[in-house]
């Protein structure tokens, strides 16, 4: 039989807790709520015309994340590499509320001088949903 220490468990039942707390959300369910804040539901065309665009500043969302948007992206500034938006390729994509509404904030004022209406968002999200492999 084998014995394990109760502050094995104990340690073992936090970590298992964080991370069940660290996904909150899912991509579709982030769709689903940035669609129903804008006057009409996400499109993935006008996404993919957001995301490779640039807005007046000097990068695009693609400037970061590459094109495809399903590989690893490197930042323009500090080269740092960026996991792949698209959830098809990267199953922690959008699946916390806080760090979604963080990057979304960042990167929109990076991209576009000002923060990013919900449906831009919407629009990202349906495009970034209907990548596929």
């Amino acid at each position: 039989m084998i014995s394990i220490k109760p502050s094995a468990l104990a340690l073992a039942a936090a970590l298992l807790a964080g991370a069940a707390q660290a996904v909150d959300t899912s991509p579709a369910q982030q769709l689903a709520h940035w669609s129903a804040q804008a006057a009409s539901p996400g499109q993935a065309e006008r996404g993919k015309a957001f995301f490779t665009a640039r807005h007046g500043a000097d990068w695009s969302c693609s400037s970061c994340h590459g094109a495809p948007h399903t590989s690893t992206g490197k930042h323009a500034s500090t080269g740092k590499p960026i996991d792949p938006l698209a959830p098809a390729f990267n199953p922690r994509a959008f699946t916390e509320s806080a760090k979604v509404d963080k990057w979304f904030r960042r990167n929109c004022k990076d991209v576009a001088g000002r923060e990013c209406t919900a449906g831009e968002k919407a629009d990202v999200l349906a495009y970034l949903l209907a990548l596929r492999p």
